[in-house]
């Protein structure tokens, strides 16, 4: 089948990013489904795949992506076969069984990621347990595919971690990512006021009009004031953040008396030097966050099917292009979504 693979661990990327014709097909499992892609989106999990992680052994050539929508073609055994021929869009997070702490909601080291695990959605056709699939009717695959993964993120993150509520003053770092899109849009939903930075002042004009009411350039000073004097010196109740260690610093001191600083990601590093008397004498709370689960999934896919939200899409690529789409993800060009459209080669 076709496939954008990764062909050996390096970084940067590119390199190393290969469509080929000639991978071997998927076939489903016991409780799986196979799924004929229609359109699979890029997150920067697939740059930590092609550059390698801790303590996970990645078979080269690798497929990632845990972003994919498709129709089911066929189904292993144990699955109703009324599911074949439906549209479905996956949650790549696969909960491990835990016979120690049956019904526990699993932590990030109980989940099995497709596309980082395992073979991902960046191919023709992927497999997925159907317990991970959500039917999604007549849905835009392409903008269904550019919903998953960042908005379940955000939407855990946000919602069930930090306990986002309506009026709340929220700021989100590093505007452009597709869960800092997401966590925007969400914030917008629940009626909060959102501050937004980004060292692209570009950028900044782009969230504006997608509904943020004030924008700091983030140009390596300390921003904290900036927000501390649009917020009229209190501070935000919400700070969301996946940059990590360069900004940790004015992320704190940004956050109003029990105000709450919520990240799923450090792409600047993970070592951070924090506060910890303005954290315990103004009563901050620190949460982290990692995907979610399928009662979330559907909470969210909820809102994309109903209008309520929709992804922010940066460009769309036929499949023979990956390697750009890579390109444009690894650069950093990106606001929104990167999207592959299986049907377009």
């Amino acid at each position: 089948m076709r496939a954008i693979t990764i062909q050996r661990q390096g970084n940067p990327v590119l390199p190393n990013v290969a469509f080929v014709t000639d991978f071997p097909e998927p076939t489903a499992g016991a409780g799986e489904a196979l799924v004929r892609t229609e359109a699979a989106a890029l997150n920067h999990l697939d740059l930590w795949v092609g550059r390698g992680l801790p303590g996970i052994d990645i078979r080269y050539p690798a497929i990632s992506g845990s972003d994919g929508c498709g129709i089911i073609e066929s189904v292993g055994a144990g699955v109703d076969a009324s599911w074949i021929g439906k549209r479905v869009l996956l949650n790549a997070a696969v909960p491990k069984p835990d016979p120690v702490r049956p019904g526990m909601r699993p932590s990030p080291a109980d989940i099995f990621m497709i596309g980082e695990h395992g073979p991902g959605c960046l191919g023709e056709k992927f497999t997925a347990p159907i317990a991970n699939l959500l039917e999604i009717g007549d849905s835009d695959p392409v903008k269904a595919a550019a919903f998953g993964l960042t908005h379940l993120t955000a939407w855990r993150m946000m919602v069930t971690q930090a306990g986002l509520r309506a009026g709340m003053q929220v700021l989100v770092t590093g505007i452009g990512g597709g869960v800092a899109l997401a966590s925007l849009a969400i914030a917008r939903h629940f009626g909060c006021e959102v501050i937004v930075t980004s060292r692209h002042q570009w950028k900044l004009d782009e969230a504006r009009k997608l509904g943020a009411h004030h924008a700091v350039l983030d140009h390596g000073q300390d921003w904290s004031k900036e927000v501390r004097q649009i917020t009229g010196r209190r501070g935000v109740d919400l700070c969301v953040d996946s940059v990590g260690k360069s900004i940790h610093g004015s992320c704190i001191k940004s956050l109003a008396r029990g105000g709450v600083y919520a990240t799923c990601g450090a792409t600047t590093g993970p070592d951070a030097t924090t506060d910890l008397t303005r954290i315990f004498w103004n009563q901050l709370r620190l949460v982290g966050s990692t995907m979610g689960d399928m009662r979330e999934f559907r909470e969210v896919v909820s809102l994309f099917r109903s209008g309520a939200l929709s992804p922010t899409i940066d460009r769309v690529f036929a499949p023979s292009s990956g390697a750009a789409a890579f390109e444009r993800l690894e650069a950093g060009e990106q606001c929104g979504k990167l999207v592959l459209d299986w049907r377009m080669d």
